[in-house]
């Protein structure tokens, strides 16, 4: 079968591999939409373990199913998730299931960027989720992205009615915007240094869109009746932005850290000034199952238009142009893969 390999953010190679082998409890999925996803992109991260098929947001239609496999049969339409809690882990049973040790050694064979992909018992038993028949296969590519957003918020405890500042209008920050005003947040304020993503982010909800070099405090008290925001998310991992994400958060309010950003970065917090304002910093990675089950039934019943932020589907071929298109993070929005498109 084909497969994309990942050299580097300017090498990904068309290259043929055998198509995986399944065994007991295992699925073998035609993958048929794989989003490239931002941390796809982050070098630092990914080169290390380069040469790698990469690709996390898929969904496929089932082939093969392995002995013992009784939920699934050929032909279902699917999600797949790649990292998959334990659920027994002290962490888990705490709700932190993306700290969880087996998340962070699971993963399925190989990566989306493939015709095909193995799915290992431990993802079939507990992270392959069925597509209702009104979610398409490039809608079920954005359920971990949309999960992965729906966790971040859930932890976050964004109540309706509440201010948020996201810093970043990408794909991550779009669907903080669009969940934010699904569960009926009130004053919405985007920002990026894109004039593109500016526009999306105001055709996707936000009340006001700011070009990042403003004066990003001041523009957000002038627009949120003198207040800073509630909630305050950031969608872009560059310290600069982090700075900013701390003068702009409301007393009471949280700054959910969505992004990370390059190893050994340390971030100034002023802990006198949270003391006293009851600040709270959050971290949030990843998604589990009861975020993706809440994200394909935000799909299925379209509280959120994803279709529309999909700015470009190309076939495995043009895998590279899509790194190149999400590493300049120019007019694009969401780029998807689709293995068996023809060129």
């Amino acid at each position: 079968m084909r497969v994309a390999m990942y050299y580097n953010n300017k090498d990904v190679r068309i290259e043929e591999m055998p198509k995986p082998r399944i065994g007991p409890g295992e699925l073998l999925v035609k993958v048929i939409a794989s989003g490239i996803c931002g941390s796809d992109v982050m070098e630092w991260y990914r080169i290390k373990k380069a040469p790698i098929v990469l690709g996390h947001e898929i969904a496929g239609e089932i082939v093969e199913v392995g002995d013992g496999v009784d939920k699934y049969k050929i032909g279902d339409r699917v999600f797949v998730s790649h990292h998959i809690p334990c659920n027994t882990c002290r962490y888990c049973l705490n709700g932190y299931h993306t700290v969880c040790d087996t998340l962070h050694t699971t993963n399925f064979d190989p990566g989306g960027f493939a015709e095909y992909l193995r799915a290992p018992q431990l993802n079939v038993d507990r992270g392959t989720f069925l597509l209702p028949d009104e979610v398409s296969f490039e809608e079920g590519s954005f359920v971990e992205p949309l999960g992965c957003v729906v966790r971040g918020q859930r932890m976050a405890g964004l109540e309706p009615g509440q201010s948020v500042l996201i810093l970043g209008s990408g794909i991550s920050g779009l669907l903080h915007l669009a969940l934010a005003r699904a569960l009926g947040a009130g004053r919405i304020i985007a920002t990026d240094i894109n004039d593109y993503r500016l526009e999306a982010a105001k055709d996707f909800g936000a009340d006001v869109a700011l070009h990042a070099k403003e004066d990003i405090p001041a523009r957000v008290r002038e627009a949120n009746d003198g207040r800073l925001a509630d909630l305050v998310i950031i969608c872009v991992g560059i310290v600069s932005v982090f700075s900013d994400a701390l003068r702009c958060v409301e007393r009471g309010g949280t700054v959910l850290f969505f992004a990370p950003t390059d190893p050994g970065v340390e971030l100034p917090v002023p802990v006198n000034d949270f003391w006293r304002n009851g600040i709270t910093l959050l971290p949030s990675y990843g998604a589990a199952g009861l975020d993706c089950i809440q994200a394909i039934e935000l799909i299925r019943s379209r509280r959120l238009p994803v279709a529309k932020m999909i700015t470009h589907r190309l076939p495995l071929e043009q895998t590279a142009l899509g790194f190149k298109l999400v590493e300049e993070a120019k007019e694009s929005i969401k780029v998807i893969i689709e293995p068996h498109r023809s060129s």
